[in-house]
């Protein structure tokens, strides 16, 4: 299930993020899927945090608790690659408040483990600007570019995003160490992580520094799989999914597959009548990918039928007939209907378990505020909740008992 730190009653570690983790057990789910936990932006969005490896003060359950010398030594010796960095950085009590960070995620990961949870984390592929990264390594960033996006349907001017270009050459002088060290560190506190915007590495947009809009971009080459064969020959193989959503190429594609790495497939995008052989589709699902209800830029599955297209909702209907599994609740039968997917993993969000509408959504790509603040309902997830969760997910094969 999709719920970010941030989404938790009290948005924080502590008892209730280790109720939910029970909940998830109670529910026959296996995965917690999480957002990135750097220190969000003044949004409030994680997907532009001033480190791309310190975790945010504003998890801890405790941030008093006790630090002692031997332990900040301890941890110093096991992230020595970016600490000090981080501690010139954020202040005084930064260190410390990372080995209390490391205490306490490790006290929920242990106790996850425990209950037959694993936990899926988020890997933004770029950093903010201005962020404690940029500034510590100038010499891995190109100067004159900003990262974006094409124009499209949607965007008829493109996404001028900002973030620092990475400069590959001079990363591959360097073989890629700030990539596996990133990597090194991400693994140590999930079970699996998500690469964001992974066509990136073959092809990226830049966006000339003072250019008025995306739209004066063009495409770079990226690295391919050398990033990954750097920091495999280091860890050995990795538990990555390639968040392959957009405007994908054939050698993308390639890449993901050379890779071994499972794709995305997202239902929402599933029933546009312009879209026929889309790999949405839930008969073009292949079995080596992750299929979601939505993600966090997307609308909750009963805020998207609410709002979808006739023909996108007559699609979703006849989807729903052929699979028998229509009903009073069309958003908790599409819900089901992922279920149904041939993926190895069907994630579902806590939105749509709980039937929320759009003011539900956590985030819409494009504007500033009022995102990345929902948050559930204390005992919103209740026993009868989780009891029929895991029915669908029974009834789909996806759970033994």
């Amino acid at each position: 299930m999709q719920l970010h730190l941030s989404s938790l009653p009290g948005g924080r570690l502590g008892p209730e993020a280790f109720a939910f983790v029970d909940w998830l057990a109670e529910a026959g789910q296996a995965w917690w899927q999480l957002l990135p936990l750097g220190p969000p932006d003044e949004h409030g969005s994680p997907y532009k945090s001033v480190s791309a490896f310190a975790a945010w003060r504003g998890w801890l359950a405790e941030p008093d608790a006790p630090v002692c010398e031997e332990e900040i030594a301890a941890f110093r010796a096991r992230q020595g690659f970016w600490l000090d960095e981080w501690g010139r950085f954020a202040g005084a009590r930064a260190v410390a408040d990372q080995v209390r960070f490391d205490r306490e995620w490790g006290a929920l990961r242990r106790h996850a483990r425990e209950r037959g949870v694993w936990l899926l984390g988020d890997v933004p592929i770029y950093v903010a600007p201005g962020s404690c990264d940029h500034l510590a390594h100038p010499e891995l960033f190109r100067p004159g570019a900003v990262a974006g996006a094409p124009p499209d349907d949607f965007n008829p001017e493109g996404q001028h995003w900002g973030n620092p270009l990475y400069d590959w050459p001079a990363l591959r002088r360097r073989r890629y160490r700030w990539w596996v060290e990133r990597l090194r560190r991400t693994f140590e506190l999930f079970d699996a992580v998500r690469i964001d915007h992974f066509r990136g590495f073959v092809a990226y947009w830049a966006v000339p520094e003072e250019a008025a809009s995306a739209r004066e971009g063009s495409w770079k080459r990226g690295p391919g799989r050398a990033v990954f064969d750097a920091v495999r020959a280091q860890m050995g193989e990795l538990a990555v999914v390639a968040e392959d959503l957009g405007a994908i190429t054939k050698p993308v594609t390639r890449l993901r597959r050379e890779l071994g790495f499972p794709g995305m497939v997202v239902l929402q995008f599933a029933f546009d009548p312009d879209d026929p052989r889309g790999p949405h589709r839930l008969e073009n699902h292949e079995r080596h990918s992750v299929a979601y209800t939505g993600t966090h830029d997307t609308d909750t599955l009963r805020g998207w039928w609410e709002g979808a297209r006739q023909e996108q909702r007559a699609g979703a209907a006849a989807a729903l007939r052929a699979a028998g599994l229509e009903g009073d609740e069309p958003w908790w039968s599409l819900l089901r209907l992922a279920h149904t997917s041939p993926a190895d993993l069907a994630m579902v969000q806590a939105q749509d378990v709980l039937g929320l509408g759009s003011h539900a959504r956590m985030n819409r790509p494009g504007t500033e505020g009022g995102n990345w603040g929902w948050r559930l309902e204390p005992g919103a997830l209740t026993a009868e909740r989780a009891a029929r969760l895991r029915d669908s997910t029974q009834t789909a094969g996806r759970v033994s008992t």
